[in-house]
């Protein structure tokens, strides 16, 4: 594996065990009220009608599962092109648990194939990020961070 595939792979696993973390946070009122109610479509229930109410919360549902949809496709499709087994138990983890969770995972599990396959004929010297993608991936991420602990900060 080259230094660009484990760098890649810690990061996926760092975006990974921070979606956990965060999701299963917000999560966990739903599953004192399914354990409450001793039914787990109680809590699941509860918290699709909380998925409908604000005009916002409506928004990034839709949105994320219109892209949940895209990602299914890619992840399928990319998993047969490549031979990677068990898509559908990253899938189905993206429902039960989180998609940022699930996704980087698929995406260790493809930079991990794809390392095997290529070997050790590849150069192990890391590719250079030009300097606006850099900045661009900083900002983005300095966004999502920065959006995110403002939502998380309101609950």
């Amino acid at each position: 594996m080259t230094l660009k595939q484990r760098y890649l792979c810690g990061f996926y696993g760092l975006t990974a065990l921070l979606a956990l973390i965060v999701t299963w946070a917000q999560l966990s009122p739903y599953y004192q009220h399914a354990r409450d109610l001793g039914d787990i479509a109680a809590g699941l229930g509860r918290y699709l009608l909380d998925m409908r109410v604000t005009p916002a919360a409506r928004a990034i549902s839709a949105d994320l599962l219109v892209m949940g949809l895209a990602v299914s496709v890619f992840m399928i499709l990319e998993a047969r092109r490549l031979g990677i087994r068990f898509v559908w138990v990253y899938i189905a983890l993206g429902f039960a648990v989180a998609a940022g969770f699930s996704f980087p995972l698929f995406m260790i599990a493809r930079e991990r194939h794809l390392a095997w396959h290529e070997g050790a004929s590849r150069d192990d010297a890391p590719e250079r990020v030009p300097l606006a993608d850099g900045l661009g991936l900083a900002l983005v991420s300095a966004i999502a961070l920065g959006l995110g602990g403002l939502v998380l900060m309101g609950g």
